[in-house]
């Protein structure tokens, strides 16, 4: 199930309709949810669900031990015990295709992948029902995996009080707006929620819709219909397409890739708006950066941060000279890479990214722009950091690297200046829609504010016509089927 499918919103309905019975009384509220939370991911991905609920049993078994001892090897080792079980997880079912073939180039065997989970399964029910040659990857096991690492290792560090209850904390983990692809929740933030009656008053009702919308616009009307349309075709031959063709496609793709994330973002926190509980921002407008380091700072803020506070400042972050800082935020970036797919496109990507904020680093040491704050300077700042974000997204969308080797061999052979009139003409709808995801990025943040809290203090009959009116709006753009989002896919 996918937030623009019509079966979600049936779910969400038959969800809804159960907890607004259930809203003030917070502990079987929590555990209905949780429930809730159980079907979705099962309809979602099936088994995966038992990893899940093992997920959450470890998780919270390891937090209370390691709140209970006072034997500081024994914490350590609870911690470690935590962590690389979750990880261990997290690599298989993520990078085992990887790894086999990086076994098999050096080695020169052919190494095959090997599910036990399968062949476990098929000896209890005596048959060959699943593949032991297959693994699929869990649908967000990366955000599930990243939000119990965070709540023990905050137990380990004395930052946070375990929960008391499993379901709580079940809940705290399995929450179906943001299971599936984030924001990364952390404990400390979204636990003390759940204690709290449920009280939906007419402003935050407004922002939850408002926030929907917004969110369902940016994915179906502009990421969708560029995908479709456009993007996807390029990407799948780029040397059918000019030069200037494969390169409006990575601009396209640059902004489908954000308006595909942050609307999902943007649904979420609506949803769990609509259910009394508050979910971080993920997003800051990221194509508003002046440098790449304020881009980072702007985008999928919850992974940025998780990276920052559980990676790079744990193996030292800026604390041993300039070098040694360098080399962390490497390891930093390459990780992040790999994170978001198991292949040499992602960790190239990290890579790019990684040498883009070093140079930064060193350069605004000496920049004569780095605190102007000329209109000028700004649009040229923020234009060269989306060009330079934009430039490193090829390795992200790209299927491999002969189609990163086909997209500059078209742009450094066949730019095709000819056709850009007839390609205005031929793809005047895509591009209608990419100059309103554009121009709707980059207004300022009053304008948009403005007219965020007008819809929210309007009245619920307007509200309604509106809402009516963007959904007509947004279903009749769609060419094809609902999309998947991006983001599913880590």
């Amino acid at each position: 199930m996918i937030f623009t499918a019509l079966d979600f919103w049936v779910f969400f309905i038959a969800v809804f309709a159960g907890f607004a019975l259930l809203a003030s009384k917070t502990k079987l509220r929590n555990a209905y949810l949780m429930l809730a939370s159980f079907i979705f991911y099962y309809k979602t991905s099936g088994l995966f669900l038992i990893l899940l609920v093992f997920s959450i049993l470890f998780g919270f078994s390891t937090g209370a031990l390691i709140n209970g001892s006072k034997t500081p090897w024994k914490r350590k080792a609870l911690l470690f015990s935590g962590i690389t079980v979750h990880l261990f997880f997290l690599c298989y079912f993520k990078y085992a295709y990887f790894f086999t073939d990086i076994a098999s180039e050096i080695t020169g065997f052919n190494f095959h992948v090997f599910n036990p989970f399968a062949s476990a399964g098929n000896l209890m029910m005596q048959s060959d029902y699943f593949r032991i040659d297959t693994i699929l990857l869990p649908v967000g096991i990366s955000f599930f995996t990243f939000q119990i690492i965070t709540y023990v290792v905050d137990i380990y560090r004395g930052k946070l009080k375990p929960v008391n209850s499993i379901l709580d904390f079940g809940f705290y983990v399995s929450f179906f707006p943001q299971l599936v692809a984030g924001p990364i929740v952390r404990a400390s933030e979204f636990i003390p929620q759940l204690h709290k009656k449920s009280i939906l008053t007419h402003a935050e009702f407004g922002l939850a819709l408002f926030m929907i919308l917004k969110g369902m616009f940016k994915k179906m009307f502009i990421g969708d219909y560029m995908a479709v349309n456009f993007i996807d075709r390029v990407f799948a031959n780029p040397l059918s397409y000019t030069g200037f063709e494969n390169i409006t496609a990575l601009f396209a793709y640059s902004l489908q890739v954000y308006v595909d994330f942050s609307g999902y973002t943007d649904i979420a926190i609506g949803l769990s708006l609509l259910m009394g509980f508050r979910l971080m921002d993920n997003f800051n407008s990221p194509y508003k950066a002046v440098s790449v380091g304020d881009f980072w700072r702007r985008w999928h803020i919850s992974l940025s941060t998780f990276l920052k506070d559980y990676l790079y400042i744990p193996i030292g972050g800026n604390k041993h000279g300039t070098f040694r800082t360098n080399v962390n935020l490497m390891i930093t970036m390459l990780l992040g890479g790999l994170w978001h797919g198991a292949s040499w496109n992602f960790i190239t990507w990290g890579a790019i990214n990684g040498v883009g904020l070093i140079i930064y680093k060193s350069w605004k040491k000496i920049s004569p722009y780095e605190k102007n704050t000329h209109w000028a300077v700004r649009v040229w700042r923020i234009g060269f950091t989306f060009t330079f974000i934009t430039f490193t997204r090829i390795w992200f969308r790209a299927p491999d690297w002969q189609g990163i080797l086909q997209f500059f061999h078209q742009v450094r052979t066949n730019m095709g200046w000819i056709i850009v009139p007839d390609f205005i003409v031929g793809f005047k709808y895509t591009l209608l829609v990419m100059m309103i995801g554009f121009v709707t990025h980059w207004l300022g943040s009053e304008f948009k504010a403005k007219w965020q809290n007008r819809f929210i203090n309007t009245h619920p009959i307007y509200q309604g016509l509106i809402s009516v009116a963007v959904i007509i709006v947004i279903y009749q753009s769609l060419s094809s089927e609902a999309q998947p989002f991006i983001y599913f896919q880590f």
